[in-house]
C-alpha cells in the first residue's frame, strides 16, 4: 500500500511540474499584440490618412469613448450596413484592421454589445494618444461600402 502511496505522489509531483511547465510556455507564448478593427466613415478615413496611417484623430466632444471591435465581421457590419446609410459618415464604410500591444489593452475589458460577436473594448476619448502610441504598423485599410449618397 505504501508502495501505491508514494507512486502517486511521485507522480502528482511529475504531474504538477508539467503542468507548471506547461503554463509557463503558455505564458510566455502570449502574443505581443491584438489585432482589433474600427468600422469608420469617409471624414474619419481621410483625418486617418492625414497621419499617415499611424493614428486615430482625437475624440470630438460628442465622442466620449473609443470603439474598436474584436473581429473583422463585426466591424464589416457596421461599415456596410450603418456607414453607407449615414450622411455624416460620408455615404462610406471602411474596415480597418490595426495592431496593438497587448499590455496595453489589459487594462481595458471587453463589452459585448448585443450577440455574443458583438465584442469591442471602450477606451475613453483621453485615453487615445496611449492606444495611438502603442499601434503597431500601419492601420489597413481591408474593406470599403459605398451607399447610394
Amino acid at each position: 500500500m505504501k508502495s501505491i502511496v508514494a507512486k502517486s505522489l511521485i507522480s502528482l509531483k511529475t504531474d504538477q511540474r508539467r503542468c507548471f511547465h506547461f503554463g509557463a510556455l503558455f505564458w510566455m507564448k502570449m502574443p505581443e499584440e491584438s489585432t482589433l478593427y474600427r468600422p469608420v466613415g469617409q471624414a474619419e478615413l481621410e483625418l486617418i490618412r492625414a497621419s499617415g496611417f499611424k493614428r486615430f484623430p482625437p475624440r470630438l466632444p460628442h465622442q466620449p469613448i473609443f470603439y474598436p471591435v474584436l473581429s473583422e465581421q463585426y466591424a464589416t457590419q457596421i461599415a456596410r450596413d450603418w456607414n453607407p446609410k449615414d450622411e455624416a459618415s460620408g455615404f462610406r464604410g471602411y474596415v480597418l484592421r490595426f495592431k496593438v500591444r497587448a499590455e496595453f489593452l489589459r487594462d481595458y475589458q471587453i463589452h459585448i454589445v448585443g450577440s455574443s460577436e458583438h465584442q469591442e473594448y471602450w477606451i475613453p476619448a483621453e485615453d487615445l494618444q496611449k492606444l495611438n502610441e502603442n499601434i503597431v504598423g500601419a492601420i489597413e485599410v481591408i474593406s470599403e461600402f459605398r451607399g447610394n449618397g
